[in-house]
Order: C-alpha cells, then structure tokens, then sequence
C-alpha cells in the first residue's frame, strides 16, 4: 500500500475543525501551549484561473495585471527609469527524510504552479506611460534568482547558490554579458532555498536571509552551519560576516529609508499547532539571536530541540511584531507617501498563505502601519481576494516592491501573474473591474 494510501484525505487535507484564531498579530501575540500531531491539519490552495476577476483592493486603489504568463515570479525591483525587473525561479534540492515529510510535500505541491521555474530576469517596461508593459528578458541561465538590489550601475542578484552582479545602466533592456560571481553562498541540501537580498543605504553591504535546513534540526545541526541567519557581504570584495542568527527563515528583507535600519520577515517553524509559531516582522540588530532552534519568541523553548543550549535560549530576543502563524511571509517593502495618506507610513507584507491550518491564513498583502520607525496598530488588509472561504485560489502573492512614484508591485507565484495597484487619483470611486481600470 502507498503511502498516500495509508492516510485518509480527511486526515492529511483536514476540514476545519473549528480552531479558534487567538490574537496572533501584534508585538505581543498569545501563544498557545505547543500541541503535537502525526500530521497537522492541511487545507491547502485549490488553483484556479483569474478569468474576468482581479483581486479586492481598497476604495481609492485600482489594480491592473501588467503582466502574465511568467515562469514562477518571486520578488522584484522597480528601477530608476520605472522598468520592473523580476527575478523568476524554483530552487530546492533537499531529499524528504520521515514518511510524513513526502506526504506533506505531496498535499503542498497541489497548492502551487505547475509551471516550471523560469531561472531568469525579465523586465517589465511601459515605454509611454499608458500602463501597459512591454515584456522581455533581461538575463537567463540564473540558478533559482530570488533576491534583488540595485547599487550605483550594479544590479545583485540573489541565486540560491550565490550572490552574482551585473553591470547595469539606465534603460537597458537586456545583460551585457553574463554576471560576475560577488560570493557563494550557502547551497547544499537547500531545505529553504530561497535567498533574500537587500543593500544597505550607503551600498557599500548587501544582507542575505539564509533560511535553515530544516523545520527544527531533523537534519542534525551539523546541516545548519551558516543557516538560519542572515549575512552582511562588502558589496565591492565579497568578505562576509555574520550579521544575525536564530532566525528560521528570513524570506524578505527591506532597508527603512531615513533609519538605515535592516528589517525583515522571517517564517517560523511549523508542527506545534495552528498558532505556533507566529511568523514575523521585525528589526534586525546586528550580532542578535532570535532563537531558533532552542526558543521562539523569547525564551518558549522548544522542547524538540536535544540538547538544549540554555545560554543561547537566554540571549534570544523577541520579534518586534508578530505577522500570524503560518502566514508565510514572503515580501516585505516601505511604503512611500505617493501611496496615500492612510498608506503612508508603513510596511507592506505580501503573505504567501498557510498550509497546515484547518483554518487558512494569508493568501493576501498586508500593510503594517508604522509610527516613530516602529510597528504601531495592527494589520490592514490591502490586497486581498487571492481565495476564496471554498478554498478556490487564484494567486498566492509572494515579492511587494513599492514604486516611489505610487505603485504597489506584487509578485503572483500561483498565477504568475505580476499585479500593479496604484491611488485612483480622479474623483470617481475605485472599484475594481475586469480590466484593472475604476468605475
């Protein structure tokens, strides 16, 4: 009999069984006692086409598809001239290691794109102003691109094996040549695979988000060396320094503008309930612990982890705001006041949506508002309509860019779509139809 054939759908997709959402969101989240399963409850995404709909957007917003059709879009980059680049892909190459992980691998795969991973940039260009968006390819022959920066005439790309730039200037279309290795990074088993990138105000560093090699350690922590932290790269010689650890799987990483703070989005380990542990946004302090894998937020040890290390578990600090468990944040960008004065001054967070709650969670972008360079209400609902209560799903937002000019840019993995939402700046009301445009 098949593995597959062993469990009953009921057990490995789940219906809700009713769990209760508790205040998960916000600088102090309940956090229930750990719970533990043969397999957690899964409801996964049911894909299906966006035909004559768009997602939901906020009265005063419209939102446009500019484009679709691409190979599994991740995050992007809004350069100086209005061109959007977007780096496209599939990594990973770990090896399943206990019954239940194929099982979980399998109901996972359901929920995304069976298109094959693009392993290249293309560029997205509205050569009129019309919003409509020529597209092409930028550079091809990438491994897994993910994280994107642009410093001066250098473009750094963040493949799942290595940081690479090109030479870059304003308005070009296409690569002068292949890229130039910056530093290698670290890629064997890949469990997360996905590097985030971000530079730091003066350009002189660039930070990588290196995610673990595993939910909490299954490997053996021979396997998390130089996982689960995120590196500081001299942009110019490729020196490396270890800027953060304890932090399971930065996905996005995002610079304040003004600060200069480094400030991320990390997803947190899974199989201990439906709301553990929240997955989170915060500040990164240089030389921090965030706790995986002996704790999470604080000092909540995990007692899955032997042995334990208990002056690590004291030096873990807590998240600044906490996101939801099992959101899957995978985007993160400051908001500009070209968006609107409600969504000024803030932080959006494109949620990839859960897989292991009978209640689902995400599936939307976010807007977390700021005050004093810090998180200060809760969440706003900013992009939503990617699924549906039946589980029908259309997108799974992954990259957030803000345009300065206002525009939100939100990378679609499910539909590989790339969406574009701006202000309605006309006096007529902003709801969305078919074509993207306001009615």
């Amino acid at each position: 009999m098949g593995l597959l054939a062993a469990f009953p759908l009921s057990a490995m997709v789940g219906v809700c069984s009713g769990q209760a959402e508790t205040a998960q969101v916000g600088p102090s989240p309940d956090l229930p006692k750990p719970e533990r399963r043969l397999l957690p409850d899964m409801v996964i995404a049911q894909p299906a086409q966006w035909r004559d709909s768009v997602p939901t957007v906020p009265d005063g917003y419209q939102v446009k598809a500019i484009a679709t059709g691409l190979k599994i879009p991740r995050q992007t980059l809004v350069l100086p001239n209005g061109d959007i680049l977007v780096a496209e892909g599939r990594g990973g190459n770990a090896a399943q290691l206990r019954p239940k992980d194929v099982i979980a691998g399998i109901i996972k795969a359901r929920g995304t794109s069976q298109v094959e991973g693009g392993n290249r940039l293309t560029l997205l260009r509205d050569t009129d102003g019309d919003g409509i968006y020529e597209v092409s390819t930028f550079a091809e022959n990438l491994n897994a691109p993910y994280g994107l920066a642009l410093v001066g005439d250098k473009l750094y790309v963040a493949n799942q094996d290595a940081v690479v730039r090109f030479d870059y200037q304003p308005g070009q279309a296409k690569a002068s040549g292949p890229p130039q290795e910056v530093a290698l990074l670290p890629s064997e088993i890949n469990h997360h695979w996905t590097k985030a990138l971000a530079a730091s105000a003066d350009g002189r560093y660039l930070y990588v988000g290196i995610g673990s090699n595993s939910n909490i350690t299954e490997r053996g922590m021979a396997a998390e060396v130089d996982r689960a932290r995120i590196w500081r790269i001299n942009a110019s010689t490729g020196e490396y320094k270890t800027y953060a650890t304890g932090l399971r799987n930065p996905t996005a990483l995002a610079v304040q503008p003004n600060t200069g703070q480094l400030w991320a989005v990390v997803n947190e380990r899974d199989e201990i309930g439906p709301d553990l542990v929240p997955d989170y946004l915060t500040a990164v302090r240089e030389g921090a612990f965030y706790g995986w894998p002996y704790s999470y937020w604080g000092q909540n040890i995990d007692v899955r982890v032997k042995p334990q290390d208990p002056a690590k578990v004291a030096a873990a600090i807590k998240p600044d705001y906490s996101l939801g468990a099992h959101v899957a944040a995978l985007g993160v960008d400051f908001s500009t006041d070209a968006m609107g004065r409600r969504f000024a001054n803030g932080v959006f967070v494109g949620e990839h949506g859960s897989w292991n709650r009978s209640e689902p969670v995400g599936y939307k972008v976010v807007f977390v508002p700021f005050q004093d360079g810090r998180p200060s209400g809760p969440p706003v609902d900013f992009v939503t309509g990617f699924r549906d209560s039946d589980g029908t799903t259309r997108g799974r937002p992954v990259g957030v860019t803000v345009d300065p000019k206002g525009a939100l840019i939100v990378a679609d993995d499910l539909s590989n779509t790339i969406w574009r939402i701006t202000p309605v700046r006309t006096a007529q009301s902003s709801r969305s139809v078919p074509n993207g445009q306001s009615e």
